[in-house]
Formats: structure tokens, sequence, C-alpha cells
């Protein structure tokens, strides 16, 4: 009977989980529902399965508005319904205009109401269009209803489901209209009693009009959508047929075997034809297919790429050059990529340049057909800090108290702003805000995706649809997942400047050289690494100095050790202990040993947490794999992992473990199941790295111009520009004659790029580069004029940075002339065809080069100086300080040392309380680690970019050192009074 509800999904407007909805519904004993969010059917197969568990009809459909303008209800009697939906909304959402007064349909299987109060009578409907009536207008009807029996339903809306939720509606309609709560007017928000009520109310409530009531029962059982959930939805074929791809992957299977393992390796070959038979049994052949024809496309276009992901355990995966991470080699765990009962493929996340990825996504849009592709989607939510931001804008705070509120975790009750910003965004969290576009996924289906989800063309441009991957992978449309990192971007550039450079051309895929590298081993052990995709972090290059890391494997479980669950459950420290300590090593259990001897009892990778869910609490293999999934959140809401939780407890009682070692193992496994990696994955993070390592060991100048160029990497720009000093760098500034747009090497002189000149417009940047590349090098200023006509403010910024320094005349001197020459240049017609000296000549006098003023130049034009940073620091702050590389000296004592504040990791104690980690470079320019614990950093906040003079006591754990802030203070510039 309820034919127009709306979740939070109708975004800023509704204010139901569809969970909550459903259950409601259920206990006031609804029989039928029908979701109908706002243009959209984001969570429409959620919804139904949710539905279908709990004995409620579920009916989809959408309530279209033009922005606030209600226009009908649309309801689909049927899958043909859907579609002829879907498509209707996807058309008006890609073109971008407004959806018809009276929209037009080529089936009758989609159900359009129009409200009483918008619609005309006098106009003539068709068969499928209806009248809907709400409660709320019983008053008005009287005879009306006699002239067409037959066009009326009940149609009473429900957006929220109480008072206070009705509140919630009205912070969300403030907060989408960006303005005050007091500042909205009726037509901004939902009537009165948008509620669910008990389906028995209802019908009472239309007691006089019955043959509306029998009208509504007709709709209602003339609804019915079909959906088989968890079942294969993907492009079947990647060829004609599944025989003919079944014989295709194992031809390029076999290939590759030869290539990678030569022609008689008994072992590759028993697991190729093992991996090969179990991908056709499950039909995952087009989908490796799939990726093996992207990446074949990716060689052609010289497009550099890494395979990771659960399916870099395969062998079949490194034949066909998906990965680069020898499975064999590794002992990888076959049943993380695949087993007998799973239903999904295995994951394979293939990363490109941030460069070429959009021409991967092109191609797959034109090879398989924009009909059956789309990127796929997600939902933006509200989270702690946004929700107290708009929520102070809405009641009207000053944004000086926002700005407060949102870093503080203390809340005043006797304030009642404070109060409604407690109680109603402890409401808000985690309602989406919007859609937005998953990081990579691509899904390319068997049927038009319109079938499935309403599309839509975000500013990226590709057809995206209005689901998520959940949603996704509920009803079986498996995801590919294409994504860009700098990391990649950082080595293809880095190749091709060290061929031009150099004239080297560089095979990058011959890892295996570099794990046996003296020299590389010895960069990761020294954690000298900054630059490296995925271990320059500060965290990560303390982990790879406490374990003395200096060998692939350890790097490899590096990679997953670091991520937050095993970092937070303490076993990243109990696996550096035992590391180092073997005879530290203690198992829980003695099958513990069995399973994590490689790994010292700490469950290290997401095979591990699969390894013991099986064989020590006899849970199956697929339920295994669920549960890892369920771990980080993915299945909690559909109660899997308190089934799980519940059969594992079972099983290790029935086995007859000790209550405490079930307990203990359990919180091992749940603490960063969901959040550490697969071991292939890891190896693949940790083959990148070392590719990078490579580089950056022995071509570390056009290494560090490649990380500058793609604005990529864990510290700021300027860091890297540090970095390239160190290695031997010439940086020079920005120079006409010799800069380009991005940061250029010739030898070991680097020219920073225009790009990092703030203010100069990028198109005279482009100007400035292709006028001289054509018509040669700038002579003079007078010929910049001719050629660039350049506008004062423009040249002025190319002065001020040294841009012109090719003239022979100082900044100042060529400030005056240029700013004379372009008054007098406004006031002329340029009519000459030809380059005309005759100008007046004025004696200047000779200008002081001030080297202060030119370092305020470059911090204000590029945001930090190419030369040493100190030198904006007074001396006499250099007086009695220590370094960095004599910490070990100095164990235990307290000191002092000045740094220059590179970046900060802030995070809360157990007792609430706010603290942070620190990074700095001394005056040699090397790094430092400090730890602010909670009184420290409230009473010496960090106060941004700059110099801080550091009293602290020197700290070691395992080898690295680090000081304990005790007091700090933020130093000056050596011009601040100056200027």
């Amino acid at each position: 009977m309820f034919l127009n509800c709306k979740t939070w999904f109708s975004f800023h407007y509704g204010t139901y989980e569809p969970k909550k909805l459903i259950e409601q519904a259920k206990g006031l004993g609804i029989k039928s529902l029908a979701l109908t969010n706002i243009n959209s059917t984001a969570d429409c197969w959620d919804f139904m399965h949710k539905c279908q568990e709990v004995g409620i009809k579920p009916i989809i459909g959408a309530e279209v508005r033009h922005e606030d303008h209600f226009c009908y209800v649309l309801l689909a009697k049927n899958n043909a319904g859907l579609l002829a939906i879907h498509t209707f909304l996807s058309y008006h959402k890609q073109k971008e205009i407004p959806f018809p007064v009276r929209p037009s349909f080529t089936t009758e299987d989609v159900w359009v109401i129009y409200r009483y109060e918008e619609h005309t009578l006098q106009q003539q409907l068709g068969v499928n269009e209806l009248i809907g009536l709400d409660i709320l207008h019983l008053n008005n009807l009287t005879w009306q209803l006699h002239l067409d029996v037959d066009k009326y339903v009940i149609l009473h809306p429900v957006t929220y489901q109480d008072k206070t939720h009705y509140d919630v509606h009205r912070i969300l309609r403030a907060i989408a209209k960006n303005t005050l709560l007091s500042k909205l007017t009726k037509t901004d928000f939902a009537g009165d009693g948008e509620m669910l009520m008990e389906e028995g109310e209802l019908v009472s409530a239309f007691a006089r009009f019955p043959s509306v009531i029998s009208k509504t029962m007709q709709v209602v059982n003339s609804c019915s959508i079909e959906m088989e959930f968890h079942t294969d939805k993907n492009r079947k074929y990647f060829t004609a047929s599944e025989e003919d791809d079944s014989a295709l992957l194992r031809k390029l299977a076999m290939e590759g075997s030869k290539m990678r393992y030569g022609l008689h390796n008994k072992i590759a070959l028993e697991r190729v034809e093992k991996e090969l038979k179990m991908i056709a049994d499950l039909g995952f052949n087009a989908y490796f297919l799939i990726v093996w024809d992207m990446l074949r496309y990716a060689h052609e276009r010289g497009f550099y790429h890494v395979g990771r992901g659960s399916g870099a355990n395969s062998i079949v995966a490194y034949c066909l050059r998906i990965t680069d991470v020898d499975p064999i080699k590794l002992d990888l765990y076959f049943e993380r990529f695949l087993n007998p009962n799973r239903t999904s493929p295995p994951d394979f996340d293939i990363d490109f340049s941030w460069q070429d990825r959009d021409a991967i996504f092109e191609y797959m849009f034109m090879r398989y057909g924009r009909q059956y592709v789309s990127l796929l989607g997600m939902y933006s939510t509200f989270q702690r800090r946004a929700i107290v931001r708009e929520l102070g804008k809405v009641f009207g705070l000053p944004k000086e108290e926002i700005d407060r509120l949102v870093g503080t975790r203390e809340w005043n009750s006797e304030d009642k702003f404070q109060r409604w910003i407690k109680k109603y965004g402890d409401l808000l969290v985690n309602f989406p805000t919007n859609i937005s576009i998953h990081a990579g996924g691509v899904l390319i289906s068997e049927k038009p995706l319109n079938q499935y989800a309403v599309t839509e063309l975000p500013p990226k441009g590709l057809v995206t649809a209005h689901m998520d991957m959940f949603e996704a992978d509920r009803i079986g449309l498996y995801k590919f997942d294409i994504l860009s990192q700098r990391g990649l971007g950082h080595i293809k550039d880095a190749l091709e400047l060290i061929a031009k450079n150099r004239g080297k051309h560089i095979d990058i895929h011959h890892v295996e050289e570099f794990f046996s590298d003296p020299n590389l081993a010895k960069k990761i052990r020294e954690a000298d690494t900054i630059g490296c995709f995925y271990i320059e972090s500060p965290a990560m290059r303390q982990l790879l100095g406490k374990l003395k890391c200096s060998d692939y494997l350890t790097l490899v479980a590096a990679s997953s050790i670091i991520r937050p669950g095993v970092a937070q459950s303490g076993m990243m420290k109990q696996y550096i202990e035992r590391y180092h300590d073997r005879d530290k090593v203690e198992y829980l259990h003695p099958k513990m040993k069995e399973l994590l001897e490689e790994t010292y009892g700490v469950m290290v990778y997401q095979e591990d947490v699969i390894k013991v869910a099986h064989y020590f609490g006899g849970i199956s293999l697929d339920e295994a794999d669920i549960l890892r999934r369920a771990m980080s959140g993915k299945y909690r809401s559909e109660n899997k992992f308190e089934k799980l939780r519940e059969k594992f407890f079972a099983n290790c009682r029935e086995f007859g473990y000790d209550e405490s070692v079930t307990t203990e193992v359990w919180r091992q496994m749940e603490s960063f199941g969901g959040y550490s990696f697969a071991k292939g994955h890891s190896a693949s993070f940790a083959v990148e790295s070392y590719q990078s390592l490579f580089l950056k060991s022995y071509y570390p100048q056009e290494f560090y111009v490649a990380v500058i160029n793609n604005f990529g990497g864990f510290y700021r720009t300027e860091f890297y520009f540090h970095e390239l000093r160190r290695y031997g760098g010439d940086i020079q500034l920005p120079c006409l004659n010799h800069s380009d747009y991005l940061t250029n090497i010739h030898g070991n002189k680097v020219y920073v790029g225009f790009i990092h000149l703030q203010g100069l417009e990028e198109r005279f940047a482009h100007q400035i580069v292709a006028e001289r590349k054509q018509n040669g090098t700038y002579c003079d200023l007078h010929d910049v004029f001719q050629r660039l006509h350049p506008s004062p403010e423009q040249l002025n910024l190319l002065i001020r940075i040294g841009a012109l320094r090719f003239t022979g005349l100082d900044k100042k001197t060529l400030l005056w002339e240029a700013n004379f020459k372009s008054k007098r240049l406004e006031k002329e017609v340029p009519v000459s065809l030809f380059a005309t000296t005759d100008e007046p000549h004025f004696a200047l006098p000779v200008f002081e080069e001030d080297r202060l003023e030119d370092l305020k130049d470059e911090l204000d034009l590029l945001g930090f100086v190419v030369g040493d940073f100190f030198e904006l620091l007074e001396e006499k702050y250099l007086s009695g300080v220590i370094k960095a590389k004599e910490l070990p000296q100095y164990l235990g004592q307290q000191i002092k040392i000045v740094g220059r504040f590179v970046t900060l990791k802030e995070t809360w104690t157990i007792k609430n309380d706010r603290m942070c980690f620190g990074t700095f470079l001394d005056a040699e320019g090397d790094w430092l680690d400090t730890v602010h614990f909670p009184p420290v950093y409230k009473q010496y906040p960090l106060l941004g970019a700059g110099f801080y003079e550091i009293h602290g006591r020197v700290l070691e754990e395992f080898g690295v050192y680090s000081v304990e802030v005790l007091s700090m203070r933020k130093l000056g510039y050596k011009f601040g009074s100056k200027f």
C-alpha cells in the first residue's frame, strides 16, 4: 500500500537507512513496500533482497523531481518496466535536460502516478497514468472521484521515521540549499506526517473510497521484479563461445609458461593445468581474457602497468603477464586466488600511470560497447568533521567557532548549539551525501547496464552507474579494477628522461637482478627511500629501519604489516621482535605453528586469516574468504559476520581448544583481517618499490625530476627538490630560455618548470615554450615584448623569479624597464610590421642585489627555495644544537635540535587525547622523526611550515631513533622584520 517511500539515497532528503525502513515496515505488519528514491534507484537491489528476507513484497520505482519540484512517481511492473525507468532517468541525467511534464514510454510496463494537487483533472490520462492521493487530500475529495474511479490510488509519501528525523530531514534540506535552517520555507521540505503507519490505518482513512483502495491493490499486485542474486552477470564470452574462450586461454597460458619457466618445468605446468581447470569450471575464462586483452592494448600503446590483488597469486596471471609475481617462488596460497566454492572472480587491481588510465577506460567502452560498460559508482558519506562544519553553518555559528568545534572532542552541554550539533551529528554519521566515482571499478555486463542501474555522466565524462561495489557484487556484476597511481608515472617518466638525458634504455622488468643488488639492499636497510613507491612514508621508513630490511621477501611482509590492522593490534611489534629473535616465537597452538611458521606466528597476509579460519577453526574455504571480507565491514549488515563468528567458536569448542586460545586467535584475525594484503598483492607492491629504488639509486636526478613532474608522493613537491639537490642536482630557477612547462633536466642541470610559478597563467607558460621552440631563444627584454606581448603582471612574475636573468640585467633594473615599456605600449597602437628598437634611453642608478629579497621572492612565488632552506634562518639559532645523525650518541638524554617541518600524522590515544608524530629536516638535510604526546602537543602545537626549535628526549626502538618532544617553539625567517 505504500507506493512512495524514500531512503537516505534520496540525497539530502530521505532519512531512512534502507534496513531500518524495512525493519519498521515489518514491525507494522506492512505486506508491500515501494522504493521510490528521488531520480535514482541506487539501493534498489539491497532493498529488494532485504524485503524478500522478511516476507515483504518489494516494488521498485523512482520519484522524479526537477530540482525541488515534484513531477511524478514511476513504478516498474516488471523488469522491462525497470529497464524503461532506468533508461528514462539515464537519458535525462546524461543530457542534463529537465524531465518532461508528462513522460512518454514505449512500453506499458511502467505506472506513472501524478500527485492530486499537481494534476489537471481535465487532462486525459493514459492507460498507465494514475493520480495519487494522500490522507491530507481527503477533506477536499467528494464527487470528483466519481469522474474516473479507476484512476486514483493511495500515494502516501514516506520520508522520515519520527519527529526527530523530521528535524534531520529539515537540516538536510538546509545543507542542500546552503542556507540557515531558519530561512527554509515550507516548499523546501517534506510535509507533516510523511511517515509509515500500520497498513490498516492507511486503508481506514480511505474507507469512503473503496475504489481507491482496490485500484491501489491492483497496482501493488501488478508489480513484480525478478533478480537472481549472486549469479555472474558479467560479459560471458570474450570470443564467440565458452569453448573458444577456454582454448584461447589455454594457448596463451602455455605460451606464457614457456616464456616464464622454460619448456620442461613440471611444477609450473602442473599448477597451470590445475588453475586452467578451475578457471574453466567456475566460468572465469572471459574474465581473464578481458584483462589480458586490456593489457595487450596497453603494451601496444607503451603504457606501463602493475597487476596486483588476489589475482596476483595466480600462475595463469603470471604467464599472461598480468602480474610480475612468481607464485611458485613465493609459495603463494592458491585458495586465496580461487577455490571451488568461490562465486566471484579473483581481484585484479591493474595500476596504470595517471596519465594513461583514461585511454584504457576509453578502450574498454569502445571494445565492449557503451551500453554494456560503465564506471562503478560509490557514495560519499557524512563523517564527523564535515558534519560539524555543515551543522555549524545551518545553525548560524561563526566560522571561528566552527573551526574550533571541528578540532575538539569535548562538548559543552550548557551550550544549546553544541547540544544540537552533538545530537543531530550522531544521527547523520554515514548518511550518503552524493554519488561519486569508484577509484577504478569498471563494469562490463552481458546485458545492457540499464537493466540494473541508472547511469549518468559526471564531470569525468565517462558513463557511471548509480551502484556501488556492494550493490554490484550483490547482483553478480563483478568489477574490473583499473586504477592509477603516481608511482608508475614516476617510473615511466624516469625511464624516458634517462633515455633522453643519458642515452640509456633500461628494461625495468628485470627485477630479479634488483633483488640481489647490494646497493639496493643497503638503501632499504637504511630506509633511504624518499620518493619510492609505498616505502617512503615516515611510518614505513621506520618499519624498514626496525626490521633492518634488506631483501625482497622481508619487504613483501613489511608491505602488509604496515597496514592499520596489524599495526594497531600490536602484532607488528611482535613480528619485529620475533624477526630479530626467533627464540621469542611463541605459538598459541601447535596447529598455529603449522600455519604461520613462515611469519613467526603472526597473521600477516589475508591468506593467513583464511588458513587459520579453515584449518584451525573448521570453516570451509569459501566461508573463510567471506569471513575475511566481512571483517572489513563488507557483510556485517547482512549478519554473515556474526553467523561465521558463532560457527568458528562452536567448531573450536568441538575441537577441544582452550577458550582463551580461541578468543585470542579470533582477536588477531578480527583486528586486521579487513586491512591486510594478499601476499601476491604485497609482492606486487614490493616489485614496484624495488623498481623505484633502482632508479633512485642509479639515476637519482632523472628519478626525482620524474617524481616532481608527476606531483605524486607522500611529501610536498618542495621536499623532492630538496632530495634532488642532495643527490647532486644543480637546480636552476625558471628561465625563459631553458625552462619548460614541467621541470626538465640536461646533464645534471635541472630547470624548475613554469608550472611551479604561482600566478603564472598556464596558457602564457605554454606560449613561452612554444615560441622559443619555433623561433629560437629570447635575446633581451625588447625581444620578449616583441614576441610574447606579456601583460605587466605576468612579466613582473617572471622578472621577480629571475626568468630573464639571461639579459645580464639585475631584477630591479628589469622591473623599471619592463614597467616603463608596458606603460609606453599602452599608449601606442602597434602598426609597424617590422621590429624596431628606436626607444628613449635613460640612466638608472646601480641597484644593490639582496640575497634575502631573492629568497623571499622564491618563497612567495614558488612556495619554497631551490637552494638551502636554512639560509632563511638566523645562524644564532643553530648554536648548540645537535644533528639528526648524532641522535645515537644521546640516547635517553635531553637535547636541542632545530628542524624544518615536513609533515605530521595525528592520532588519538585510548583516552581520547590527541597526539601526533612529526617529521622534520635538520640543517644538514637529514630526516628526523618526533613524537608529541598529548600534554606537550596541546601546549606546543605545530603551527605550519617553517623552523622549530625542539627540546626533547632521544628514544630508540629496534635501532631506530626519534625524539620525544618536551617543548618546542617556532622560529621566524631571517627577513621577518625587514619585510
